[in-house]
């Protein structure tokens, strides 16, 4: 299971959190800054079955800017993924919208090699619930509850059966959607969420939330495959806000990039 950062109440959750490059910054853009050593991107070809190609530049010894260019019209969007050797294991950063096109990793390792790629993400989303949350942070008082309703769930295998289940793509085709998605109140900072699981070849599903008076969904959880119930606690700025599901589905990486942090700075 993928891990992005998160804030640590997310925890609760039992399951990964997660947790996203264009022209001038080319293969050979090099651009080194004060003390810095700018590698090369690594030899990784462009996915042209994607068409996306990612680049990157290493701002300061130790930030570095991705860019992109290209798409597929199909994606949901792209995750953006680093780590420190070119064969693995890599770490998810961002589940980046399909409008984004660039990611910067800042204050890293100085003096370490850092690997990037892309890979696009696929699935129908559910319609979308509102929420609505009763004042107050998530105290002490809230965190010494029992949390066992936030843990992801699947229906019982004879509950299942007989459900039917579709591919999860890329297109038009939204066979594959959660339906009936539900959100209920457990306290002033948590959610218990549940709908209906149709896809047949997800690897996961995505929580999606989208703040009050915000235009971007945004990726909070990341759970196993045929899940159909799961909590989520939210973020002081998630008090009113929209949810959605998402079944998942990868597609092909784009090409590895690579940089070199430099010394750091001091001052």
């Amino acid at each position: 299971m993928t891990t992005i950062p998160r804030p640590a109440a997310r925890a609760l959750l039992a399951t990964a959190l997660v947790s996203a490059v264009l022209s001038g910054c080319s293969d050979s853009s090099a651009d080194a800054s004060a003390g810095a050593r700018a590698d090369g991107p690594a030899a990784g070809k462009p996915d042209t079955t994607a068409g996306v190609t990612l680049a990157a530049t290493l701002d300061s010894p130790i930030d570095i800017t991705l860019r992109w260019s290209g798409r597929d019209p199909g994606a949901a969007g792209h995750v953006v993924e680093f780590a420190t050797e070119r064969q693995g294991p890599y770490t998810v950063l961002q589940f980046a919208p399909p409008g984004r096109r660039t990611y910067t990793h800042p204050d890293l390792i100085p003096m370490t090699p850092f690997y990037y790629r892309l890979r696009p993400y696929y699935g129908p989303a559910s319609d979308a619930v509102g929420i609505a949350l009763p004042p107050g942070g998530f105290g002490e008082r809230d965190q010494r509850k029992d949390h066992g309703w936030a843990e992801p769930r699947k229906l019982p295998r004879d509950e299942r059966a007989g459900a039917p289940r579709h591919p999860v793509t890329g297109g038009p085709d939204r066979a594959a959607a959660p339906t009936g998605l539900k959100a209920t109140v457990m306290h002033a900072n948590g959610v218990k969420l549940t709908w209906q699981d149709h896809a047949r070849d997800e690897v996961g599903y995505l929580i999606e939330v989208r703040p009050a008076g915000e235009r971007e969904y945004r990726v909070a959880a990341v759970l196993d495959a045929d899940i159909e119930s799961a909590g989520l606690i939210t973020l002081p700025q998630e008090k009113k806000a929209a949810i959605r599901v998402r079944p998942l589905r990868y597609g092909q990486q784009s090409n590895i990039v690579h940089r070199t942090t430099g010394a750091e700075t001091s001052g």
